[in-house]
């Protein structure tokens, strides 16, 4: 295989060294920016993260800052959910959509105050949007990229490690809500939320240079809960029925279609993006929903981000946006975006390199009854 050669915009969090030292075995490119993707063992990392405690660089969901006296102002256009009750020091979940109703980006909107937002962001390019949405309708509102690099402490043991650091307070925070705070002088924002539903929390780094720092601090807190690295984990993040932008979605779907409905506020004002369309497509009825889905037969335990064409009766209903081996199933589980004709407990074919494999139809986020798996859970408000 030929060498891949880097460009120069492709960028090293500020925990990079302490994740190769750490043992990290590959990485992957998100936001223009590497991120570990394992540490050599896969399966002690997703038990370490359902049973203890793990510490992740997440320095690749970056920010995207709004700010001006036009900022929440933005910040409502560019997203479908009502924010106009937002209280600083609060984040949302929200779905970006473009004039089309197709969702391009499901980020945390952070306030920070009146005249500040944060867009923590998936992988894609919305500061580009939002600097020409602000440009087109001539806002009063700075866009930029801050130096803000999170990192996330995640699993059930995750409030004891960052209560050990901050003091007791951070247990009474709300999901999606911070606070600011500092260890040793560096600058923090503490939130509790994270790319996972085993807890935990997310400490948003405001100094690139004290990267390295913070994670040897975070580290040698965790030592007695038996702390270790991880990444945002394929097989937790599937069973617990977390979206993936970019990796559940196409070009054409839709909030509603990956079960973000909730967060969509049909009654904001014509001037938000993409909020007439997708009146449209209420009234008209969605085509398509997302169901989880499970292979019949035990197959090569690798995660895998992937689309394949799923057929039921001999016709494409849809396709399998991607997979990951569950180690409580001892299966291949993963995301079916599908036809609304098709249900839970149906039996459908996916097809890969011509063989059909036979697979179910499921509810998500996967059942307490399928061997164990986490409680049934909900998106947090």
């Amino acid at each position: 295989m030929p060498p891949i050669v880097t460009a120069g915009r492709l960028r090293r969090s500020p925990y990079y060294q302490s994740t190769i030292e750490e043992g990290a075995v590959s990485l992957l490119t998100y936001n223009r920016m590497l991120i570990p993707r394992g540490y050599g063992d896969p399966e002690a990392e997703y038990w370490r993260l359902v049973n203890g405690v793990s510490m992740w660089d997440v320095a690749a969901q970056r920010q995207v800052q709004l700010k001006g006296p036009d900022a929440g102002r933005l910040a409502q256009i560019l997203c479908t959910r009502d924010l106009s009750n937002q209280q600083a020091n609060q984040g949302k979940y929200v779905a970006i959509c473009d004039h089309d109703g197709v969702l391009i980006n499901d980020p945390i909107a952070l306030k920070i105050d009146e005249n500040c937002f944060w867009l923590s962001i998936g992988n894609s390019d919305i500061w580009f949007w939002a600097r020409c949405v602000a440009g087109e309708r001539r806002l009063t509102v700075e866009v930029s990229e801050p130096d803000v690099s999170p990192m996330a402490i995640q699993g059930p043991k995750a409030d004891d490690v960052v209560a050990s650091l901050f003091g007791d307070w951070v247990r009474d925070l709300k999901y999606f809500w911070f606070n600011d705070a500092t260890l040793e002088g560096i600058p923090l924002k503490v939130a509790r939320s994270g790319w996972s539903k085993q807890g935990g929390f997310e400490l948003y780094l405001m100094d690139g240079s004290k990267g390295d720092r913070l994670w040897q601090i975070v580290k040698e807190a965790g030592k007695p809960f038996d702390i270790g690295p991880g990444y945002p984990n394929p097989a937790e993040r599937t069973e617990s029925g977390l979206l993936n932008y970019g990796t559940d979605t196409d070009d054409w779907t839709n909030p509603f279609e990956v079960r973000m409905g909730k967060f969509v506020s049909l009654g904001l004002d014509d001037d938000v993006i993409g909020i007439n369309a997708l009146r449209r497509i209420t009234q008209a009825g969605v085509k398509r929903h997302q169901l989880g889905i499970i292979l019949d037969t035990a197959e090569e335990k690798e995660d895998q981000s992937i689309c394949l064409d799923i057929e039921q009766n001999g016709s494409k209903v849809g396709h399998m946006t991607h997979k990951a081996w569950s180690y409580r199933l001892q299966r291949m589980i993963g995301y079916a975006l599908i036809s609304i004709d098709c249900a839970a407990g149906n039996t459908v074919h996916v097809l890969r390199d011509g063989t059909q494999l036979n697979a179910t139809l499921v509810d998500l986020p996967f059942a307490t009854s399928l061997s164990d798996l986490a409680n049934a859970v909900q998106y947090p408000t």
